[in-house]
């Protein structure tokens, strides 16, 4: 907790609303600051130029050195160059906090797909009640053979979706899992939950394994992952369900 911060506020009879509608930020932003959060160098400045106050004394020496530990932005929390770099902890939390449903939109998905241990997290979420919905890449589709042009690896990414196609078939054959299959151009692939959404940027000529991963939480920027999920909602009411 910032209490430096918390007295300056109350020195000047602000709210967390009050500042941040002077900050042109969510209320929640400010609440994470007052938490112990360190803002961004022109927040720190623009907020210790309304509570009149010293910057230096409202966040010491070791709040600013772990400045690299805050947030890529106010809405997205984490970068990742390249999705190979993901921890597998990652997409493990992703899928086991979720609560109410799953969705992933990719063309492949094959590296989920391939491992034994994601698939039996996935069908042990559907059990507890999680909607899981899935959307792979129709192997038929322009789109699909267009994008596996576009990496040069021209019909792989066909047999990929095929080999995905059906290891997720045979593990999601139950009750709260569905499977469609989509013929859209995909400009990033998404692995959403009500809490957090991955977002993996596809890149002309590079596979989605070598793209940026971006990760953001709804509690943070609930605009930004409603676009996304919104999206996902596009892809969903067009694409062919997979029959069990």
């Amino acid at each position: 907790m910032n209490a430096a911060l918390r007295k300056a506020l109350a020195a000047a009879q602000l709210t967390e609303t009050d500042v941040a509608t002077h900050l042109g930020v969510d209320p929640k932003t400010v609440r994470r600051w007052l938490s112990g959060q360190l803002p961004y160098p022109r927040h720190r400045w623009a907020l210790a130029d309304l509570l009149q106050a010293d910057a230096d004394d409202l966040w010491t020496q070791n709040s600013r050195e772990d400045e690299a530990r805050t947030p890529a932005s106010d809405h997205v929390q984490r970068v990742y160059a390249h999705r190979w770099q993901v921890p597998r902890e990652v997409w493990w939390d992703l899928f086991n906090s979720a609560e109410q449903e799953i969705g992933i939109l990719v063309y492949s998905g094959l590296f989920l797909a391939d491992d034994a241990g994601m698939l039996d997290l996935l069908r042990t979420r559907a059990r507890d009640g999680v909607h899981i919905r899935v959307l792979l890449g129709d192997p038929d589709s322009q789109s699909l053979q267009q994008r596996g042009d576009d990496e040069q690896i021209g019909a792989a990414l066909a047999s990929r979706a095929c080999n995905a196609l059906l290891l997720f078939q045979t593990a999601l054959d139950i009750d709260g899992a569905e499977i469609r299959i989509h013929s859209t151009v995909l400009y990033n692939s998404l692995y959403i939950t009500e809490k957090k959404i991955l977002i993996n940027q596809h890149i002309y000529g590079l596979s989605a394994s070598r793209s940026p991963v971006i990760g953001i939480d709804f509690d943070a920027s609930w605009d930004l992952p409603r676009l996304y999920a919104s999206s996902f909602e596009a892809v969903w009411r067009d694409a062919k369900p997979v029959h069990k």
